[in-house]
């Protein structure tokens, strides 16, 4: 038999029920913690969230605010931030986890389209090395992911937080805790990285 460590995933498997109630592409932007709910940027019209059952570390997508099914259903300012802050992604994944490529793309339409969530549309950025794809997705039909989603969340929230168009480099878990260390009362939630597109 075959064992793969994964101690990170006992908080999904102890959960008592899925934490989200209704469309998580409009829950989890509203909630006070960004860090928790794994967003890592936002703008005016959309925002950045790594995908908590990602295909590879660093799995994000882009989302509008507005729940919609239809690319065509975004205003022009939505769309047109979309795309910037899908670029914005790329040029943070690559000065955080210095991935040899990168795929992006929406599945829309039904679930024979690929997404479990169709009526809220959002772009997948994967990045993607040399090596991923293996002989444990092809022929063990297990995917290992090497590193968990809040080591990847803090990578990718300090290469946001540089990019030009950072206005508020928001605050990370470790910045929180450090804050808390020093007992100064600061008790500002975690948030995202503000991004002006």
């Amino acid at each position: 038999m075959d064992r793969i460590y994964a101690p990170w995933r006992i908080e999904w498997v102890e959960r008592d029920e899925d934490p989200v109630d209704g469309c998580p592409f409009c829950v989890l932007p509203e909630r006070d913690d960004d860090v928790e709910s794994w967003i890592v940027a936002r703008g005016d019209h959309n925002f950045v969230l790594l995908n908590n059952a990602p295909y590879n570390p660093g799995h994000a997508m882009v989302i509008p605010y507005d729940h919609v099914g239809e690319w065509g259903d975004l205003d022009d300012e939505a769309m047109l931030e979309h795309g910037r802050l899908k670029a914005a992604t790329l040029d943070a994944m690559d000065a955080a986890i210095g991935p040899d490529g990168v795929n992006t793309g929406m599945n829309l339409g039904d679930a024979a389209a690929g997404g479990s969530i169709d009526d809220h549309i959002h772009t997948h950025v994967v990045p993607r090395w040399e090596g991923d794809t293996n002989f444990m997705p092809v022929i063990g039909e297990t995917k290992v992911i090497v590193e968990a989603i809040d080591r990847t969340y803090e990578h990718l929230h300090e290469a946001f937080s540089t990019l030009d168009i950072a206005v508020d480099a928001g605050r990370s878990g470790d910045d929180r805790d450090e804050d808390d260390a020093d007992g100064n009362g600061d008790d500002r939630e975690r948030a995202a990285v503000r991004l002006s597109i």
